[in-house]
């Protein structure tokens, strides 16, 4: 790989003579860069598609190739590009219908919009994954007519399909009304009974670990189910009854669904399993004495989960920010809170309350204001962001409260050019500080420089456009490449300079 050449690929300022140079020297890596481009014309477009055959399928998704640019028998992946996006030709997908390599069917199969005869065609096709997959994406039609399919791993499929019809996924979990499966991947290819070793030797086989069969095709069956459950589709009724199942996993799919009556609500808050029990916490099924009964759970995992749920009261949200280790995150139930609350959180006697509403980025700026001057450091860092806060407002918390907030002041949006100088030079040093100056937009270059010599924040500072011409030029003989690249990516670069490194290659 050349870093100059793929930097340049990627420069937003590089003239279009020189793209049509990089396009007729273009290797894959190269190419990267060049598909990616805003200003990359049609026909640079299908001259690259031409030169690197890879770049076509990119260009297709990125509307630079139409349907009359492309041949599928020259391009056939970027013609199911275009299918995928509803933008092929009907004779395309008949054609692909056909192709030898079973992957590009199977692309083909969760198409939209497909010709009624190539679904037919896709439904009886002689691998099952390919059916499966047609299953998975298909109309409720179809979708219906392929949950009676003979094997297990197509009616799976059906199962997670969202637009399947509610009577046809009641029926695959409760097996009314459908006819016993026949088979399922596991004994199509081993003879049964049959577990598949999760640490299997062959490098050929792609069962997935622990897949059996002893004729009933279980692990299959129990995939089918547990798409089910997943499915918002599949009536609740047909659901409930798994709550006291043996399988974690099928009883963790039950957890996560919204329609849940209360009673099973509560039977899943005393199961076993932690997991569960989270994922519960965070569903908006759940009422307020549930969510209160679960703000008591020993697990951590619980807790968190709770803290996401979108209709928490305050109270029990703010005495878990006390405990749980909830982050850096605006929650759900904060972003939804009144202005009256917003007041009352901003004032709340615990520090956990004032934190959590410190992560809004609207907060008005009276209450901003306040928190800005907050004597705990937490509440600070989570602020620190906010945009409207003035210079004096973040050095004074620099000074208030030093490295523990230094970061995310660079993080702010009106943070002066002199302050991000000042930030990058603090003792004692916090390494984050210099990526995240690396990435304003109001960084200087004497910042800039001092983010060069450290070698996470360098590839970001190379690239950022305030650097003058003569530093690039210098990073373009960097021992990086990660910085080479960058720096050649720069905007700043002077076209006659981009000219003649694309002239000595």
């Amino acid at each position: 790989m050349d870093p100059i050449l793929c930097g340049l690929a990627a420069n937003p300022a590089l003239p279009s003579d020189l793209v049509d140079r990089l396009i007729s020297i273009a290797d894959e890596d190269i190419a990267l860069g060049l598909d990616r481009r805003a200003d990359l014309s049609r026909a640079q477009a299908v001259a690259l598609a031409e030169r690197v055959g890879e770049s076509a399928v990119p260009l297709a998704y990125g509307g630079r190739l139409s349907a009359a640019d492309i041949d599928p028998a020259v391009w056939p992946d970027a013609a199911l590009a275009l299918l995928d996006q509803g933008a092929g030709r009907p004779e395309w997908a008949r054609l692909l219908a056909a192709d030898p390599a079973r992957e590009r069917r199977e692309k083909l199969a969760a198409c939209p919009g497909l010709p009624s005869d190539v679904v037919d065609t896709l439904a009886t096709d002689p691998d099952v994954r390919v059916v499966a997959e047609l299953a998975l994406w298909t109309t409720p039609e179809v979708a219906a007519r392929l949950a009676a399919h003979p094997h297990a791993e197509v009616r799976s499929a059906v199962a997670a399909n969202e637009a399947t019809p509610p009577g046809t996924l009641a029926a695959l979990v409760t097996g009314q009304g459908m006819p016993a499966a026949r088979h399922c991947l596991v004994c199509d290819r081993e003879e049964v009974p049959f577990v598949h070793d999760p640490r299997c030797p062959r490098r050929d086989c792609d069962l997935p670990p622990g897949a059996s069969c002893d004729g009933s095709h279980e692990s299959t069956v129990h995939d089918m189910r547990h798409a089910a459950l997943r499915n918002p589709a599949t009536p609740v009724e047909a659901v409930v009854g798994y709550v006291d199942h043996p399988s974690t996993q099928l009883r963790w799919a039950l957890a996560a669904r919204h329609d849940l009556p209360r009673k099973v609500c509560v039977r899943l808050a005393a199961d076993p399993t932690p997991g569960i029990r989270a994922d519960l916490a965070e569903n908006p099924a759940i009422d307020d004495a549930l969510i209160r009964a679960l703000a008591g759970d020993h697990d951590p995992d619980v807790r968190r989960g709770l803290a996401r749920h979108p209709r928490i009261p305050l109270d029990v949200l703010t005495d878990l920010a006390g405990a749980a280790r909830i982050g850096a995150t605006l929650l759900p139930r904060i972003a939804a809170a009144s202005p009256t609350e917003v007041e009352e959180l901003a004032t709340s006697a615990q520090p956990a309350a004032r934190m959590l509403v410190a992560q809004r980025r609207d907060l008005p700026p009276a209450v901003r204001d306040r928190l800005a001057d907050d004597p705990d450091a937490k509440v600070v860092k989570a602020l620190a962001p906010h945009p409207g806060l003035t210079e004096a407002q973040l050095r004074a918390m620099v000074d208030r409260h030093g490295v523990r907030v230094l970061a995310r002041v660079a993080t702010n949006p009106d943070a002066s050019p002199a302050l991000l100088e000042d930030l990058v030079r603090h003792e004692p040093t916090v390494r984050k500080v210099f990526r995240e100056v690396a990435r304003h937009p109001g960084a200087t270059v004497p910042a800039l420089l001092v983010c060069l010599a450290d070698r996470r924040a360098g590839p970001l500072a190379a690239g950022h456009p305030a650097l003058p011409p003569e530093v690039i030029l210098e990073l373009l003989a960097d021992a990086d490449d990660e910085v080479v690249e960058a720096a050649a990516a720069n905007p700043s670069l002077p076209p006659a300079v981009m000219a003649d490194l694309v002239r000595r290659r």
